[in-house]
């Protein structure tokens, strides 16, 4: 499966983590363009410019990681397109170039699925698309949650619970599944 990962999926560091877990694993291939990637270094960027070079260094960490995700928008296509935000058009521009298969958002609204089906896409919102994942490959994506539950511990200081953690990154349906898996 190839999705593209809108940018409100990239820049909260836990839900990012989970979804480049799954990719490493195999379960679907990462697409993303320049303008993703800016967007992203720019909500770091609103929270000072320590979190936008985090940011940027985290992007480039993501580039070297999965080489073939970005992506250009064929010239044009965008004239041809509608979606109620057009600050978005960009997205699905960049999804029917890629001939991906869904975009991955938590932005529903602004993706309507009867749009997106006329050019042969769907949408996936992040905890739904995760929670699938684990309930496919359960042992692959508890090794995925472990990491990132230790990098989090590891990073903050604090003695997160898989479940608290995923509920904190919006990934509540994710958590749950996790979490019947550690017992």
């Amino acid at each position: 499966m190839r999705a593209v990962l809108d940018a409100c999926v990239l820049y909260p560091t836990v839900m990012r983590e989970m979804l480049f877990g799954a990719a490493r694993a195999g379960l679907f291939q990462p697409i993303w363009s320049d303008r993703l990637l800016e967007e992203w270094a720019l909500t770091g960027a609103k929270f000072g410019p320590e979190v936008e070079a985090q940011a940027r260094g985290e992007i480039a960490l993501a580039q070297a990681a999965f080489p073939t995700a970005c992506q250009k928008t064929r010239p044009g296509i965008e004239d041809r397109l509608w979606l109620p935000d057009p600050n978005d058009l960009h997205v699905l521009a960049l999804a029917v170039s890629s001939s991906a298969d869904v975009i991955v958002t938590a932005n529903a609204k602004d993706f309507p699925r009867h749009i997106l089906a006329e050019e042969g896409l769907g949408r996936a919102d992040p905890d739904a698309l995760l929670q699938g994942f684990t309930e496919a490959q359960p042992e692959g994506m508890a090794e995925v949650g472990a990491r990132v539950l230790a990098t989090a511990r590891r990073l903050s200081g604090e003695d997160w619970t898989m479940r608290a953690l995923m509920r904190k990154a919006r990934l509540t349906r994710t958590g749950k599944a996790l979490e019947r898996l550690e017992t």
